[in-house]
């Protein structure tokens, strides 16, 4: 199976980089936003895209063809995300594409889900929290946290 599994720089990478376990029979393809993170994280080789959020709309717009080149590059068969708005817009695009989507909300939502993983409910075919008592029937569902 091969993953694209993509977040942002800072907590969220750090969340993903403790996920690499659950990987390990997978031909991993990895996204960020900051460059040298994931040599840092002894990662070999990751593909840097454009960071945004909300507040950048023109910038938004510029960085779904970079994300959108990058999901039919990279062939995957799941792409999972930890956060934040460039994961979101990865699964959004890979759904549309007949990929599996799984999204891992942060835990440092401790007390109601993010922004992108409120959103991401209706995209995602697996929504994860790191909180049991945010956990719902429909979704997010609780398996456990990173850390």
């Amino acid at each position: 199976m091969r993953v694209l599994a993509v977040s942002s720089s800072g907590g969220h990478w750090e969340q993903l980089m403790l996920l690499r376990e659950a990987f390990a029979d997978c031909e991993v393809v990895y996204a960020t936003t900051l460059s040298g993170l994931a040599e840092r994280s002894g990662v070999d080789e990751a593909t840097i895209i454009p960071d945004f959020n909300a507040q950048k709309p023109v910038k938004t717009l510029l960085s779904l063809w970079s994300i959108f080149q990058l999901v039919l590059r990279s062939r995957a068969d799941a792409i999972v995300s930890t956060g934040a708005a460039p994961g979101f817009v990865a699964l959004a695009v890979g759904r549309l594409m007949g990929k599996h989507t799984i999204w891992i909300d942060s835990i440092a939502n401790s007390e109601r889900l993010s922004m992108s993983g409120s959103m991401i409910r209706r995209i995602a075919h697996l929504r994860l929290t790191q909180w049991e008592h945010l956990a719902r029937p429909e979704g997010p569902l609780y398996a456990g946290a990173v850390l």
